[in-house]
């Protein structure tokens, strides 16, 4: 037996495409056949596997586990739930790996899977030598058996231990993701008054689509904190493991604003110690670390990239301008909304009690949000080559971690080659407009010299 997948389903740090074409249930048994060999060879024998709440997820459940146990894997079925949840499982449980499917923020006819092995992310070249053991029908032989985990209690009262944050008013939106049946259970035991919407699981995300880093999906969760005159809003992306957050006006409470809340009581119990945020991260992000006397380190997008570099620096915390907000202290070292949720209202309490406040005291700065624009796959990285070369030459202050991150006396711009979409990423941030401006001329004369135009922004 061999298998070959459509090579556009293998991304960076995980498998997606849009099922009934790139993917189906004979890439999910061949997934399970090939994932449980590596696991295998590393000396394993059981994985633990989860799903979110697509349409589709049951029937690639049932494939998934059928390709594990064929190679000779014991599988621990963790059910419906988020993300996080199914990491959790991987870190508590006596299994040797997990597997979550999920189609992550995408359009609800996507699908796919994420993996750890020995609680490290399985990402890059792991996922193609999954593609190169299928395509060469190099899989081990077994039969493994096949178990159930209730984790969703565990789950909820590991995120309650030692909960010393305030009793606030909240709204969350689940956006008919993974993550509602946690949050309609976290919320009958927190202190406080909370208002759910849209926890029922809907894989055909009836209300809005649930990315919570596009404003436009917040829509809901600004008009419950507005009508109810909450302290603060919290909602979750389909697989529970970004959040985003509006404060008691309904103001977003951006990704690397969120880390600069969050880092503050961390930096009170581990001085000096080093906080991680993407390059996407505003400046004022990594000022306001060093300035709580924490080391700021910038590092590359992609949340397989972000745990790995968590790992290195000893970081007790890290996250992304996307939401992705990763905890080592207190904590496993993955990214958890549902967790992220509850260190805030822990946060807000030990600053005062007022997320509203928090955020009126943050630096005032103007930026864009990430412009995405189309640009072919074979060029991407190719463009990003040619703009390094240029502004070298020019002798510009660029930092190179992930692209071309420039500063200049206005502020700073970025472009990116994103590492799962044939796009160009950019953005920009300045102290006022007629900086912003100027900075944005500096990357259309970029992309002119390559050839390109900002054009219409690119969808997700």
């Amino acid at each position: 037996m061999t298998h070959r997948f459509d090579p556009t389903s293998l991304r960076e740090y995980d498998i997606r495409g849009i099922v009934g074409k790139a993917l189906g249930p004979a890439d999910a048994v061949a997934i399970g056949r090939s994932f449980a060999t590596a696991v295998r060879r590393a000396g394993g024998t059981r994985v633990a596997v989860g799903y979110d709440g697509r349409l589709s997820s049951p029937v690639l459940e049932v494939a998934l586990i059928e390709g594990l146990t064929l190679s000779g894997v014991d599988v621990v079925r963790t059910g419906l739930g988020p993300t996080p949840m199914l990491y959790y499982a991987e870190a508590i449980l006596e299994v040797d790996g997990g597997i979550q499917i999920t189609g992550s923020h995408n359009p609800a006819d996507y699908n796919g899977f994420k993996m750890v092995l020995q609680h490290s992310p399985f990402f890059g070249d792991d996922i193609q030598s999954l593609a190169r053991m299928a395509e060469a029908g190099d899989w081990e032989e077994g039969a493994g058996t096949v178990s159930n985990a209730d984790v969703i209690d565990l789950y909820v009262d590991r995120l309650l231990e030692n909960y010393d944050g305030g009793a606030f008013r909240v709204g969350w939106d689940a956006g008919n993701g993974a993550a509602g049946p946690v949050v309609d259970k976290l919320i009958k035991r927190l202190p406080g008054e909370h208002h759910a919407i849209f926890t029922e699981v809907d894989g055909r995300f009836p209300n809005h689509h649930p990315d919570p880093t596009e404003e436009r999906n917040l829509a809901d969760l600004k008009a419950l904190v507005r009508e109810r005159n909450l302290d603060f809003g919290v909602a979750f992306d389909g697989d529970g493991d970004r959040i985003g957050v509006v404060d008691g006006l309904g103001r977003v409470v951006w990704g690397d604003q969120l880390l600069a809340i969050l880092a503050e009581p961390v930096l009170k119990a581990l001085p000096g110690a080093t906080i991680v945020g993407d390059v996407k991260c505003s400046q004022a992000l990594f000022d306001r670390v060093a300035e709580l006397g924490g080391k700021p380190l910038m590092w590359k997008t992609g949340h397989s990239l972000m745990k790995v570099k968590m790992k290195e620096a000893d970081s007790p915390l890290a996250g992304e301008m996307s939401g992705h907000i990763f905890f080592g202290y207190e904590w496993y070292g993955f990214d958890d909304a549902q967790y992220a949720a509850i260190r805030l209202m822990r946060a807000v309490r030990s600053l005062g009690g007022s997320l509203t406040a928090i955020r009126d005291s943050m630096p005032a700065m103007i930026n864009t949000p990430e412009l995405r624009f189309q640009v072919s796959e074979a060029r991407k990285f190719a463009v990003i080559d040619e703009v390094l070369d240029r502004l070298e030459e020019s002798g510009a202050t660029v930092d190179r971690t992930d692209g071309a991150r420039v500063n200049t006396p206005d502020g700073w711009w970025l472009l990116r080659a994103s590492n799962t979409q044939d796009v160009l990423v950019a953005r920009a941030e300045a102290k006022d407009q007629a900086g912003l401006d100027r900075l944005m001329a500096q990357i259309d004369a970029q992309l002119a010299a390559s050839g390109l135009t900002r054009g219409e922004p690119a969808g997700h």
